[in-house]
């Protein structure tokens, strides 16, 4: 199951050279990542009113080409990594207007109570487990 959202690049975005800044991607990851948690059955910040936190433990980018300011961009999220203590979500970023992937990445999420304990997310919400469970890629 992938979620997708379509994103366009602003001026505050950009380098000198005129293409998106690496370090902009990953607001977009965020974007799509947060639509995707959606799908699940659930918002981020019922998520974290239920006591259960997903901060980032790893992440990573491939930049294929760069997009340019007001260029639209279709930026897939998919799940292809779920246990009870961790995620993990893999984007797309492809130019919509000739479908060529610009960007390949990955974030890596750990499940925690406020504290920052981990925590056994099947144990702790079984039923979100298991529609996380259902969207997860094979």
């Amino acid at each position: 199951m992938e979620t997708s959202v379509i994103l366009e690049v602003r001026y505050a975005e950009t380098d000198m050279m005129g293409i998106m800044h690496h370090s902009r991607y990953y607001p977009w990851f965020e974007v799509v990542r947060t639509e995707f948690i959606k799908n699940a059955g659930i918002t981020y910040s019922e998520l974290e009113k239920s006591g259960i936190l997903l901060p980032l433990t790893e992440t990573g980018a491939k930049y294929y080409e760069g997009l340019k300011y007001e260029e639209k961009a279709e930026v897939i999220c998919r799940l292809k990594e779920l246990s009870v203590a961790r995620c993990g979500f893999f984007y797309t970023v492809r130019r919509v207007s000739d479908g060529h992937i610009t960007t390949e990445g990955f974030t890596r999420h750990g499940f925690v109570d406020p504290s920052f304990h981990p925590i056994n997310i099947k144990k702790k919400n079984p039923g979100l487990f298991d529609s996380l469970m259902s969207l997860k890629e094979e």
